[in-house]
């Protein structure tokens, strides 16, 4: 009757989702704190939702909501969080006059674009730490991961 079951979790019991969320989270946590210190302290890790799902032309808070994977209500609400700090602005979509488009703006592109540079230099950073070869495999490990997942 047991051989149904799933074999136990390796090592330390923590399944993988966790290990996964555990690590993304400090790694966001640290990039937004050095964002922070680099002069965008109103930012929030909840805005990488918005952030890294908009288009260069902008998105419809439809489409960042399903990229993200939330729901339109939370996108719209990030959305308007973001253009009051100057991040994004709010126009009417020239494809869909029903819909509105969320732009960048240059705050919006710098904050994205320094993001973008911490995020690489973590990376750099965890090369240094776990060396190169174990980086490589890491990436395509989490490349096989994905596909099989999709």
């Amino acid at each position: 009757m047991t051989e149904n079951l799933p074999p136990p979790p390796p090592g330390d019991g923590q399944r993988l989702a966790q290990l996964f969320h555990l690590a993304y989270d400090r790694l966001r946590t640290r990039i937004y704190g050095q964002a922070r210190d680099a002069g965008f302290a109103d930012l929030r890790p909840a805005h990488s939702s918005l952030l890294r799902n908009i288009d260069p032309a902008g998105s419809r808070v439809v489409d960042l909501a399903e990229r993200a994977g939330m729901t339109k209500q939370s996108m719209a609400y990030l959305t308007d969080s973001l253009a009051k700090l100057g991040y994004v602005a709010v126009g009417p979509d020239p494809d869909d006059g029903r819909a509105k488009r969320v732009v960048l703006t240059e705050r919006g592109k710098a904050a994205v674009d320094t993001l973008a540079r911490l995020s690489r230099e973590a990376e750099a950073e965890l090369t240094k730490t776990l060396g190169e070869t174990e980086m490589m495999r890491l990436h395509a490990a989490m490349r096989q991961l994905v596909a099989a997942l999709h």
